[in-house]
């Protein structure tokens, strides 16, 4: 008895405090190392403009400033006198110790399987030559009754206006995922709900990693076979991504010390996908307000179009992010103990989810 008490105990420790995601994180490190060593490639950061670890702490401290400030000016309001008094109280009230712990632990966790996981998918050329897109193609072929889905959707939507829409639609992606860590983090008082989301995604970055060293592939808009497909799209600055990642990819390729960058570039699974997938459910399970879920559910749609549309992925892609992200919410949902036997449930107890 005492020994299961015990257990329970590390178990508990571990689903509070990100311990799952941490070891996500280590193994993802370990695997790093032991590539960078047998095949001599460099590790480096993956940010190189502003770093991740600068970056990623900045965002959620600006979270921390939109959660404080709002509450400050509206209690203070114009008693200049009672702003220190009021914002030592919602401090007091809104970041303990524990929730700030909470927060810091989350950030770290996250970072680390996103650090790994960037120079792991960098290592993917050199550890992996095989090439998988000719055989993706075909399975698209075969899904889209002998027709490529970008030229389907090309066909659909024209290529000048739809290139925009699609274009921003892919880069509102890029910026939702730190912005949803940091609202898992600071604005829900939900811990375990927070836990089980941030916990998905270092499980999202993990399993897309190891596929992508097992089925490595560049997407349509790389390959000579339908690289003329997308010479018709309006140009965007999706045009300007992709023409700069396929540079850094030579250079790294060409270069991988001297080229002084990552490589970026793989596309079974698509992890905007997955992800997209991951917090759809996870809204889902935590049963937030409706409106949410209708638009995660939208957004998802839209990402799975954009994604096609643009040339980044397959459709085989899709269905196998698809797949990443509805796994990864079932594993995190063991692994924070939100579930009831092997069904994914949140672990309300005394949490309750709170408006910022």
């Amino acid at each position: 008895m005492e020994e299961s008490r015990q257990h329970l105990g590390v178990r508990g420790a571990l689903e509070r405090n990100f311990g799952y995601a941490w070891a996500a994180g280590i193994a993802m490190a370990i695997a790093t190392v032991l590539f960078s060593v047998v095949a001599e490639l460099p590790i480096r950061d993956p940010d190189s403009l502003v770093p991740g670890y600068i970056r990623f702490p900045a965002i959620v401290l600006g979270a921390v400033a939109l959660d404080v400030v709002p509450r400050l000016v509206a209690r203070a309001r114009s008693r200049f006198s009672t702003y220190g008094e009021t914002l030592r109280a919602i401090l007091r009230e809104r970041w303990t110790r524990a929730h700030c712990l909470f927060a810091l632990g989350g950030v770290g966790a996250w970072y680390l399987t996103y650090a790994t996981f960037r120079n792991l998918k960098s290592f993917v050329p050199f550890v992996n030559s095989h090439n998988w897109d000719t055989q993706l193609r075909h399975l698209d072929q075969e899904l889209w009754f002998g027709h490529d889905p970008a030229v389907v959707l090309h066909n659909l939507f024209g290529t000048g206006w739809a290139s925009h829409f699609f274009s921003g639609v892919y880069f509102v992606w890029i910026g939702l995922v730190p912005i949803s860590i940091a609202i898992a983090l600071v604005w829900t008082r939900a811990t375990t709900a927070g836990s089980w989301y941030v916990t998905a995604v270092a499980f999202d970055w993990m399993l897309g990693a190891a596929v992508y060293l097992m089925v490595p592939s560049t997407g349509p808009v790389y390959t000579a076979a339908q690289r003329g497909q997308f010479d018709g799209l309006a140009h965007t600055y999706n045009t300007e991504l992709a023409d700069g990642l396929w540079d850094d990819r030579v250079a790294v390729v060409g270069d991988v010390f001297g080229s002084g960058t990552l490589q970026t570039i793989a596309a079974f699974p698509s992890l905007h996908v997955g992800i997209m997938v991951t917090i759809c459910l996870i809204v889902q399970y935590v049963g937030l307000a409706r409106w949410i879920r209708v638009v995660s559910w939208v957004f998802l749609g839209l990402t799975v179009l954009a994604t096609l549309y643009l040339g980044w992925h397959y459709f085989v892609d899709v269905i196998a992010g698809a797949a990443v992200g509805s796994v990864t919410v079932w594993a995190a949902a063991l692994a924070t103990g939100n579930h009831v036997g092997l069904r994914p449930k949140l672990k309300r107890e005394s949490d309750q989810l709170v408006d910022a």
